[in-house]
């Protein structure tokens, strides 16, 4: 369960990196048949609230151990 949670919060980290590299090319393009740049912004913030959410339900139900606290 852990192991596939932690692919599924890598994945959703590439698609933020492809969604911000998108917003990017479509802000300096400025071509106005292109979807808007906050289409891609929206879809990483999204991703961003989806992959806190995993990991505050991994660490609640006890299947992820966070960092132990430095001192």
């Amino acid at each position: 369960m852990v192991i596939t949670a932690k692919i599924i919060l890598v994945l959703l980290m590439f698609f933020m990196v492809f969604n911000l590299g998108r917003a990017l090319f479509v802000m300096l393009r400025d071509d106005p048949d292109q979807p808007p740049m906050t289409r891609f912004l929206g879809r990483r913030v999204g991703a961003s609230a989806l992959a806190i959410l995993i990991i505050v339900v991994l660490l609640a139900t006890g299947l992820l151990e966070g960092n132990p606290r430095p001192y």
